[in-house]
């Protein structure tokens, strides 16, 4: 058994299958202001607001319900939009009444992003960015847009307002099997990860849950036993060395984000590339690396950025550059009973770098080929350059034959149109619904040549 507060009321759980995802138990508990548009976290409609600490306070985070299982809410907060009515209509629902709703079936999700940056403590103005994984069907977002832009600062008195307040609560671990059915284990330290994982080698590890999730919902993936990582203090910190930046591998995307500001400008750059802001607010650099997917977002950029993952079991630790991760499709390096501890970024960063993507949306969609750049001149002459993509092989790749191209040679329009001939042939992508290989191949030119028509003033 275990509990959690919802709209500020405590809910016990007993006999709930622990794949069961937010969005599917409230709304089998009446709470159906909470919609299903997608199931795999594109359209917001599901969205609620889950309380998170904030120092000595918290604040409130809008996630997708539908990709957030029962058991992680163990020990915490949640508000559905039904529990923004503290005294009558939210002055967000008061707003989006003006023009911003229509068939009304996003409006619940939009409601409950909007609250989220209408709470931000830090807030000047309305950052529409916090709407970014909401998507409407009909309205149309400028009268959603005018909506939020016309929010003014919350009352003091406001219940929610003052709840922020106050701390949040510290999670427990937990240890949660009903009727002897699939359990879910969420740890609150590395040491009792891994004497769950020595007894339990096949568990199903989940940071963000963003990924499995999905395939819960859309493909009915089962675990007899997952493991939540979500509360390990070793898996979420962020310190800076001589040498080397070390992300913590649990951080969520929106941490990172709010904490390394321009200081690491490729990430920087990255980060609004990388789905919506609903999914950032779960996402973890460690999950993302970890499914190993060909056309994960962060690959490139951290292959760019030369990293090195410290990879973590119970008998100690290893260092693995990035590059030599990836063992195959689907396949990393990564040992039974070992998980990805932390992310390294080598020091100093080369000073000109940038991120690409090519998909068939500019925002919130998978990539056909993703690629990352990091070059350093010594006058006009390639010092030093990294070259990470990812969709052109089954595993994400560095460049090495076009990096050697380029190395040593003037950093001008000859050289790099040479190199983008090197580029076309040093790989062979598959043909597939989101492009085919001919496509692919003349985008990773096309790449090298716009960084370097975007660079042109490093040379000038």
């Amino acid at each position: 058994m275990f509990s959690f507060k919802l709209n500020g009321k405590t809910v016990e759980i007993s006999e709930v299958d622990p794949h069961t995802t937010v969005l599917s138990w409230l709304r089998h508990n009446g709470l159906t202001g909470s919609k299903e548009g997608c199931a795999e976290g594109e359209c917001g409609a599901c969205a609620v607001l889950l309380l998170r600490p904030d120092g000595n306070t918290s604040r409130f985070e809008s996630v997708n319900g539908c990709l957030l299982l029962l058991p992680s809410l163990a020990g915490q907060e949640v508000w559905t939009v039904e529990g923004l009515e503290t005294h009558g209509l939210h002055p967000v629902q008061t707003a989006m009444l003006q023009g911003g709703s229509q068939c009304g079936y996003c409006t619940p999700g939009f409601v409950v992003s909007m609250a989220a940056e209408y709470y931000r403590k830090e807030r000047q103005g309305f950052d529409l960015e916090a709407l970014s994984g909401n998507l409407c069907r009909c309205t149309g977002y400028r009268p959603i847009k005018d909506a939020a832009e016309s929010l003014g600062k919350p009352d003091p008195n406001d219940p929610l307002a003052q709840r922020l307040t106050q701390p949040a609560p510290t999670p427990a671990p937990l240890n949660y099997a009903p009727a002897g059915g699939p359990r879910f284990y969420r740890p609150t330290s590395l040491a009792e990860l891994f004497r769950i994982t020595a007894d339990h080698p096949q568990a199903k590890l989940v940071a963000g849950g963003t990924d499995w999730a999905v395939e819960v919902n859309q493909r009915f993936a089962r675990a007899s036993v997952q493991v939540g990582l979500d509360q390990i203090p070793e898996l979420r910190s962020l310190v800076w060395h001589s040498r080397y930046l070390e992300i913590g591998a649990g951080l969520t995307l929106s941490e990172l984000e709010a904490a390394l500001g321009s200081s690491i400008p490729l990430l920087q750059e990255w980060f609004p590339r990388f789905a919506s802001r609903l999914i950032r607010n779960r996402a973890t650099l460690g999950g993302n690396l970890g499914t190993a997917s060909p056309i994960g977002d962060s690959p490139p950029v951290l292959l760019a950025l030369r990293a090195e993952l410290v990879l973590a079991h119970e008998a100690g630790e290893r260092v693995v550059p990035l590059a030599e991760f990836f063992t195959g499709y689907r396949q990393t390096q990564l040992q039974p009973g070992e998980i990805i501890r932390a992310i390294r970024i080598p020091l100093p960063l080369a000073p000109t770098a940038h991120f690409y993507k090519v998909c068939k949306r500019p925002m919130d969609d998978i990539s056909t080929v993703a690629a990352g750049f990091a070059l350093e001149l010594e006058g006009r002459i390639v010092r030093s350059i990294c070259i990470g993509l990812g969709g052109v092989a089954p595993t994400p790749v560095r460049a090495y034959h076009t990096e050697a191209a380029l190395l040593g040679k003037p950093w001008d329009e000859r050289t790099v149109q040479a190199a983008a001939e090197t580029i076309r042939a040093e790989f062979t992508p598959i043909d597939d619904h989101r492009g085919s290989a001919a496509y692919r191949k003349a985008m990773l030119g096309r790449l090298l040549e716009k960084f370097f028509y975007h660079t042109s003033e490093v040379v000038a």
